[in-house]
């Protein structure tokens, strides 16, 4: 996973994903396989290793690179799949969390809203019913 900068709040979803993950040493394996086979590190090394395979080590390398390239190919798609089911549970998670703050937010808004409204009808009713100066009609 991606370093966080320490000197920014991060949403508590984030911070409680990043324990979760760490705490779990398949999770932190999978990140790290994940988060170096998609780097430009990982294409290079492949290259070069490619290469020197095929003009160094055998006469014939196509049937032994096949090989080697469909099992990293079936594990790689399956590190994919790992990051893919991860950011998928991230985003559940920060919906949720969202959710439930908006739902929170909600609540005190309307809560306010009532209060202002039972204020102003309190005082109107102070200011027009105690009043004798008022204008009436007739």
């Amino acid at each position: 996973m991606a370093k966080l900068d320490p000197d920014a709040t991060h949403h508590p979803v984030v911070l409680k994903q990043r324990e979760k993950r760490a705490a779990d040493i398949q999770l932190k394996v999978a990140d790290a396989i994940t988060s170096f086979a998609g780097s430009m590190k990982f294409v290079y090394i492949h290259a070069l290793l490619f290469v020197v395979w095929m003009l160094v080590f055998e006469k014939s390398p196509w049937p032994t690179l096949t090989l080697v390239v469909s099992l990293e190919a079936i594990f790689l798609s399956t590190f994919v799949m790992i990051g893919q089911n991860r950011q998928a549970a991230f985003q559940q998670a920060k919906a949720d969390h969202d959710y439930m703050e908006e739902e929170a937010l909600l609540a005190e808004n309307t809560q306010l809203t009532r209060a202002i409204h039972q204020l102003t009808s309190e005082l109107h009713s102070r200011v027009l019913g105690g009043d004798s100066a008022a204008p009436t009609d007739g």
